[in-house]
């Protein structure tokens, strides 16, 4: 089987999962406005606790299941309902929390070519890691298999349509940082 072949991803416009993915249900969801369809993809970076990577703390926080006593920053995001559609872990596991014709809680206040409100119009990637740690070889193949997915299923979005959080959220929130190479990712697209 070829590396194309084995990296594909296929998205069901009906149930909006995207397959193969983990599926973890989140609750931090509910339904677009009327006649609202994805026309963004906004990259994040999340490691909880920050700069630990591999547990299961990213799927508790997106299911409302985190210990909040379980280490200090958790103190900081306390009682906080957020999510994203889906997570790319740093072993290239892709986990989805949202269908993607649903909104996920992901881009909280932001803009983006001068419309607010980005959870609306946009789908949400998060990438396991930092802003100051590079992301991994299979991370990068699997968010371009996951993205030609996307753009195959929802034609509103291309290549001239995905941000970083940082980006929608200047000054607010930096990810996916520094480490994100943004040219590796739009030069594996391009293939």
């Amino acid at each position: 089987m070829s590396k194309r072949r084995k990296n594909a991803y296929r998205v069901d416009r009906g149930t909006g999962l995207i397959e193969p993915a983990l599926l973890c249900p989140s609750p931090n969801q509910d339904d677009r406005p009327q006649g609202c369809e994805p026309e963004l993809i906004v990259i994040h970076g999340i490691s909880l606790p920050p700069g630990h990577f591999g547990g299961p703390e990213i799927e508790q926080l997106f299911t409302n299941r985190l210990d909040w006593d379980a280490h200090p920053y958790f103190q900081e995001i306390r009682g906080i309902q957020v999510s994203s559609h889906l997570l790319i872990r740093r072993d290239g596991t892709v986990v989805q929390f949202v269908p993607l014709h649903r909104r996920a809680w992901h881009a909280g206040e932001s803009r983006f070519r001068g419309r607010s409100r980005c959870n609306d119009f946009s789908l949400g990637i998060e990438l396991e890691g930092t802003d100051e740690v590079r992301y991994t070889a299979i991370q990068y193949r699997r968010l371009e298999a996951v993205i030609r997915a996307i753009c195959a299923a929802y034609p509103a979005i291309s290549s001239r349509c995905i941000a970083g959080h940082c980006d929608i959220s200047p000054g607010r929130k930096s990810d996916p940082g520094p480490a994100f190479d943004w040219l590796r990712l739009y030069d594996g697209l391009a293939k």
